[in-house]
This record gives structure tokens, C-alpha cells and sequence, in this order.
């Protein structure tokens, strides 16, 4: 039987709740979005990781911010089967695969085999970038799945 519910509120108002503790967050968020990484690039990392954690708001926030990007309808739908199709560019590729390791942590590792796929695209500055995005964006849906934002919600 499921027990979940749906409302228009979270389980708790974490941004009255602990004002400091989300301000720290959107700090993180903010220095993500300054660090050069293409903004199309950061808004599929944002949608593929939300879709893994099974974030609903997060998704929903990030499949619309893409459209508004210019991101077709088309790569946003098959983005969950990002390896079947060849929408996506090979330096896509790579930081989707980095995103999955990074994000499901099998076996608590990422191989090698990882590292060296998204590090033939990217730099190691741009490496490091790319993860700090992924650590954050797996943050924010740490918090959405936990608190049960629902969609549409305003703080």
C-alpha cells in the first residue's frame, strides 16, 4: 500500500526552518553557475542527475529551464537513454557517464575507466567544475526527495 501523499507544501519549510543551512546552498549554487561551464551542458546535468535521485520537482524545474534554452523536446525526453541514441555529442556522453558514476557510486568506487572517458574531453579544472555541479545538483535533490517538495512549490 503506499502511504505517500501529495500536497502543496514540503514536510517541513526548510528555508524558514534553517535559513543558514540553504543560504550555504545557494551560495554553492551560485558559484556553480559562475564557473564557465556551458549553461545548456549544466541544465542536462541538472535534469539526468534529478532523474536518477527521482526528484520531481528537480525535474520538472530543469526539463523546463532547458526548453528555455533552446534544448529540443526530443533530447530531453530520451535523455534517461542517453547511451541508446546518438542525440547526444561525445563530450555529452562523457559527462553523463561521469554524472551516473558519480551519483549511483557502484560499489562505492568510479572506475578508471570513468575518470578516463570524461578527462579526454575535459581538463582537470573542468573536471573538477563539472563534479562540483554534480555534488551540488545532488544536494538540492537530497532535499527535494527528503522534504517532498512538490512541484511548482515557491519558497
Amino acid at each position: 500500500m503506499n502511504t505517500e501523499t501529495t500536497t502543496d507544501k514540503p514536510r517541513i519549510e526548510h528555508w524558514k526552518a534553517a535559513p543558514e543551512a540553504m543560504k550555504a546552498m545557494l551560495a554553492l549554487e551560485t558559484t556553480v553557475r559562475g564557473l564557465g561551464i556551458d549553461p545548456g551542458l549544466l541544465e542536462l546535468i541538472k535534469l539526468r542527475v534529478s532523474q536518477i535521485n527521482g526528484c520531481a520537482y528537480c525535474v520538472d524545474m530543469h526539463f523546463t529551464d532547458a526548453k528555455k534554452r533552446g534544448e529540443t523536446e526530443q533530447r530531453l525526453n530520451l535523455l534517461p537513454y542517453w547511451q541508446e541514441v546518438t542525440l547526444y555529442t561525445p563530450q555529452e556522453r562523457a559527462v553523463f557517464r561521469w554524472l551516473e558514476a558519480l551519483t549511483k557510486l557502484p560499489g562505492g568506487h568510479v572506475s578508471d575507466e570513468d575518470f578516463e572517458e570524461i578527462h579526454r574531453f575535459y581538463d582537470d579544472a573542468e573536471v573538477t567544475k563539472i563534479t562540483l555541479a554534480i555534488v551540488t545538483i545532488n544536494g538540492w535533490n537530497r532535499f527535494g526527495v527528503g522534504l517532498r517538495i512538490p512541484i511548482g512549490y515557491k519558497a
